[in-house]
């Protein structure tokens, strides 16, 4: 697999495949999201995009980057939602860097977004449809986040059928600057587990696929096979 990491500003053409990587901490949210229940993700543009959004549907929850604020639900914070009951709701999502990854890269023919949460089921999806070139959207830091990069590398590497250690990876976005802001407190609306919930290895059976639904950027989870099944997974 012909595998390129590139920054959100250093996509200078649409690829065809692209999986867009934010580990701390949009893509593990997502997927605690659906964990938790989640039917959909709309992946808003903006901040008054989000609101303007939940005004129109009071019934969707409306999550954010950084401390409460005034008309979202929630904050991006996979500690505080792994205990919301999100049960057939929709969520609506802003964040810094994840869902700016997301849309920049929405004419692809197959968007997925990822973190190590579901790096494993992200990895069979791509050996599934045969991906002969990936893009790596790295969403932190204008591409330089290690965390992102770090996760990038080990689905690559278990795409391309490589018995990845995931070890060393792991221990990089461990040792990243995001964790460490995380940890000591430099972000806001964080919450203590974190870090830890950002680096749980495959903890859902599930890759996450976005796509254009009425002018909006979807992201919903795909169950993908078991390795033995691999052959029989249909494209999303």
């Amino acid at each position: 697999m012909d595998a390129r990491f590139l920054g959100i500003a250093d996509l200078t053409e649409t690829p065809s495949v692209a999986v867009v990587v934010d580990v701390m901490r949009a893509y593990t949210v997502a997927a605690w999201a659906f964990a938790r229940g989640a039917e959909k993700i709309v992946l808003a543009e903006s901040l008054d995009g989000a609101l303007a959004l939940k005004a129109r549907h009071p019934e969707w929850v409306a999550l954010k980057d950084g401390p409460p604020a005034a008309g979202f639900d929630m904050v991006n914070s996979p500690g505080m939602l792994r205990s919301v009951d999100l049960a057939g709701r929709t969520v609506v999502q802003k964040t810094t860097a994840g869902t700016v990854g997301a849309l920049a890269v929405k004419d692809a023919e197959l968007v997925l977004c990822a973190g190590f949460v579901v790096a494993e089921a992200t990895a069979r999806l791509l050996r599934a449809r045969e991906s002969d070139r990936v893009t790596f959207v790295v969403t932190g830091e204008d591409g330089k986040a290690d965390e992102d990069l770090a996760c990038a590398q080990y689905i690559a590497g278990r795409a391309s059928g490589a018995g990845t250690d995931a070890a060393p990876f792991l221990r990089r976005a461990a040792e990243s600057r995001a964790a460490a802001e995380l940890a000591q407190g430099v972000r806001r609306g964080v919450h203590s587990d974190d870090v830890a919930l950002c680096l749980e290895l495959d903890r859902f059976p599930f890759a996450m696929v976005a796509a254009s639904e009425d002018s909006l950027m979807v992201l919903r989870p795909y169950p993908v096979s078991p390795p033995a099944e691999e052959d029989h997974v249909r494209s999303p």
